[in-house]
């Protein structure tokens, strides 16, 4: 993926005074808590000097061949991880790792790339390197004109395997293998070793596998966002972590100091020794910090006035299981089903596929409930990543995904919910629609799910009653909750997609991002009205979007009425502290003052 760049400290002019080196600040995304500090080690991508240069035809034959054993090797190297990981035993191994090697493997074998790839060398006489970079940048681009956050940051894996198989070409080391000779030692670790941070321009899943047992206390990335693979594993392992820093691996030098906030999103460079003190400081306050709250662990997320709260778990495939137990979660609020449907290259899986895969969530959790939401992908995001046909000039944020996209294909969806309605009879399973928003949407929805069971008992194949929920992530179903509550058995409010449609703005574009506001005054109606209704009319109702998880809101939620919360499971402890300090009684009243505030987060912090 990336190759050791040396620097010589202190090489830049501008980064110096006569009183030592000058303090700056890189900003990127928080997405893994906690407080590293240590000299960075800086990698850069191989990508950056790709050799460039055209071969004879009686070379083509030669350059295929090359590529090939290239390939071949990183894909031996991730089954030898994959080995490596079930020889660990599920309380050791990292279940997000073995589902993304998996994508990664899926990925180096995917025919667009190799086929791409062969025709640059064959058809332009391009040499190995270029021509694998160049069907790259081909692909990349597709993965771009998605819509979908998480989907569009998979363009990630894509060149991490990339990135893997130039490092092999090159005879380049993982960078995160312990750097040889001797470790550098600070103003705090005289006498010491001082630990280490890695800059870099990425990471892969591979990578990441071996991070846990470098010699690195955390890690920056130029590139990623909150659901990028890296940001998902850094959560998962605990690491302090700050991803999408842009030119965090140019701007930061070899041995310079460097803290890593993950809390704030802050990587500071060349700190003062006040703020290392400071840092210092914060460093044993975390982890102070974070060893009382995995007390908490058994402990019943209940009220101050004796309110009992659902502290849910969200996950991306079956082996999160492990993950959400290890958090105290009661359950899975929201299994997303999409990470099965990516990256085919048009071939969808099939029922069974989707069963094993169901099941394995479902016993994983051991008897707890787990919620399976139907696939949101659609014409935003192809899943063959092929060629749009002439839509291009269509919203695609609008078009035909969700559920709009499985009623348009039923067979593809009635095997999905053949195969949800099979794995409930492992265990307690709820199913949950996206996107819904018109009444003969629902009925079409609940007609194909009759006819599943109905295929079902014709093939006399055992299967399981499943309780049915809708997702409210429209205005138009906030607006006409009376609907949904006849004919479903809960609500699950997705305040991402809410939000955003609520505010007419994409939340991944920068130039309005600033925009995305979960407090407006509009959002917190919607979402204050769906609570009530629910809970009127005795009917189940949860949020399972970012503001589930985030502590800032966890008050206003609880005083909206709010007694359900699904979240990623690195979140649910700190939630669970939240609401055993709250009064759900005095909340209310407070809550109410918000709604009814022009700037609801003014009054936020009171």
């Amino acid at each position: 993926m990336v190759a050791a760049r040396p620097r010589r400290r202190g090489s830049d002019p501008l980064r110096r005074t006569e009183d030592g080196p000058v303090t700056f600040v890189v900003h990127g995304q928080a997405v893994s808590r906690g407080i590293a500090i240590g000299r960075a080690v800086i990698v850069a991508s191989s990508r950056l000097d790709v050799a460039h240069y055209f071969v004879t035809g009686d070379q083509v034959g030669a350059e295929i061949d090359r590529l090939r054993r290239a390939r071949d090797e990183v894909a031996d190297e991730i089954v030898r991880l994959q080995q490596g990981l079930a020889v660990q035993g599920a309380n050791d191994a990292h279940p997000e790792l073995a589902a993304l090697l998996d994508v990664h493997l899926m990925l180096l074998q995917d025919e667009q790339l190799t086929s791409g790839v062969k025709h640059w060398i064959v058809e332009r006489h391009y040499n190995a390197e270029w021509a694998l970079t160049s069907q790259l940048e081909v692909i990349a681009r597709q993965f771009d004109e998605m819509e979908d956050p998480y989907l569009r940051e998979r363009k990630a894996d894509l060149e991490q395997v990339v990135e893997r198989v130039l490092r092999v070409m090159r005879g380049v080391a993982s960078p995160v293998a312990a750097p040889s000779g001797p470790r550098p030692t600070g103003p705090q670790d005289v006498g010491s070793e001082a630990p280490l941070v890695l800059i870099a321009h990425d990471l892969s899943p591979a990578d990441m596998l071996q991070f846990k047992q470098s010699v690195f206390a955390g890690f920056v990335t130029d590139v990623g966002g909150k659901t990028s693979h890296t940001a998902i594993v850094a959560r998962s392992m605990d690491i302090p972590a700050v991803v999408g820093a842009r030119s965090a691996s140019h701007l930061i030098q070899q041995d310079d100091w460097v803290i890593i906030d993950g809390d704030a999103g802050v990587v500071v460079v060349e700190p003062s020794a006040v703020l290392l003190a400071e840092y210092g400081f914060k460093q044993r306050q975390g982890e102070v910090e974070r060893e009382r709250l995995s007390r908490l662990k058994n402990t019943p997320a209940v009220t101050l006035d004796g309110q009992k709260i659902e502290l849910l778990a969200n996950i991306e495939q079956p082996g999160d299981a492990v993950a959400a137990l290890k958090a105290g979660a009661v359950g899975v609020g929201l299994f997303r089903t999409e990470f099965l449907f990516m990256g085919r290259n048009g071939k969808l899986p099939d029922e069974e596929e989707q069963y094993e895969a169901y099941r394995r969530a479902v016993e994983g959790m051991q008897g707890l409930p787990v919620t399976i939401r139907t696939v949101d992908v659609g014409a935003d995001k192809p899943l063959d990543r092929g060629v749009r046909s002439g839509d291009d000039h269509l919203n695609p944020a609008l078009g035909l995904r969700a559920i709009r996209w499985s009623l348009a294909d039923p067979a593809m969806f009635l095997a999905q919910l053949r195969a949800i309605l099979r794995a409930a009879a492992h265990g307690a399973v709820n199913l949950l629609v996206p996107m819904l928003a018109h009444a003969h949407e629902i009925r079409q929805t609940l007609a194909l799910v009759a006819r599943a069971r109905e295929q079902l008992d014709a093939r006399g194949q055992v299967y399981g009653q499943v309780r049915l929920g809708a997702m409210i992530e429209i205005p138009a179903a906030a607006l006409t909750v009376p609907l949904f509550l006849r004919h479903f058995d809960f609500l699950s409010i997705g305040t991402n997609d809410l939000i955003q449609y609520t505010l007419a703005i994409d939340r991944a574009d920068e130039a309005v991002a600033h925009l995305y506001d979960p407090v407006h005054p509009a959002v917190l109606q919607l979402l204050a009205s769906t609570i009530a209704q629910c809970r009127a009319q005795g009917k189940g109702v949860s949020v399972c979007g970012e503001m589930a998880g985030d502590v800032a809101m966890t008050r206003l939620l609880l005083g909206l009425g709010l007694r359900s919360f699904s979240m990623h499971p690195s979140q649910v402890l700190a939630v669970k502290q939240q609401i055993l300090r709250s009064d759900t009684v005095r909340l209310q009243t407070w809550a109410q003052s918000v709604l009814a505030a022009e700037d609801p987060a003014a009054l936020m912090t009171d």
